[in-house]
């Protein structure tokens, strides 16, 4: 999906098509103190890099946290200014806050931003047009942690045991959003986002399965897509 503006309306990376041995570790919602700085560990350990979708306000907020980020070698893609649901939001302010939210993040890396993936993975036709009009082309997912669920670390890896396969996208967070990103999701949960990192990794490597960035898996691969849009 390199042409963005022929590509049909609602479509989206949910996978990657590739006879390599990769999965794409995806983090939502950061930075976050405490849960991002445990990521980054677990990943350096491991020699992994990750594509983390970021919340620019949180950017903002925490700018060590996301220099430490890029720093490593971590793509990079946006997640939102903040993150209401971008079905609420009027399209016209979607495409503004959207662009100028991705000229800042691309200042602030020094390289571009290509990938972006709405807040709880929710569009409708306009805000995807909206976002597609700034030139970013949107990520959801194959399968997730599920680790917004307060339940033992253990638990989350069930779709890595069970569903592990080469070209996976999948969703994990590194933070929780909450009221000052514009959202009430209740209390967060009681989660070493780290030891979860280090798990997923270990399990993946025990199914012969590395884990990588999208881009890294894309050079390998080709997208899979689907058009996807809220009812």
């Amino acid at each position: 999906m390199s042409d963005t503006e022929a590509a049909a309306v609602g479509s989206s990376v949910r996978a990657v098509r590739t006879e390599t041995k990769n999965v794409v570790l995806t983090y939502d919602d950061g930075p976050e103190p405490g849960g991002t700085e445990r990521v980054l560990e677990a990943l350096r350990e491991h020699g992994v890099t990750a594509t983390f979708f970021v919340l620019m306000g949180r950017v903002r907020r925490f700018p060590r946290l996301f220099a430490e980020m890029a720093d490593e070698g971590h793509e990079v893609g946006l997640h939102g200014v903040d993150h209401r649901r971008l079905t609420s939001i009027d399209p016209r302010e979607v495409r503004r806050r959207t662009g100028d939210a991705r000229r800042e993040l691309e200042d602030r890396l020094g390289s571009e931003v290509r990938w972006f993936r709405p807040p709880y993975g929710l569009h409708s036709r306009d805000s995807w047009t909206a976002v597609a009009a700034t030139g970013l082309t949107t990520v959801l997912w194959t399968d997730a942690l599920r680790d917004w669920w307060d339940r033992p670390t253990d638990t989350h890896l069930e779709p890595v045991l069970t569903a592990a396969r080469p070209g996976t996208i999948m969703l994990a967070h590194d933070g929780f959003a909450s009221w000052v990103d514009g959202v009430d999701d209740g209390r967060p949960p009681t989660l070493d986002r780290g030891r979860l990192t280090d798990l997923v990794i270990g399990a993946y490597r025990d199914q012969g399965l590395a884990c990588c960035s999208l881009t890294e898996a894309l050079d390998a691969g080709e997208p899979v897509i689907d058009v996807r849009l809220a009812p």
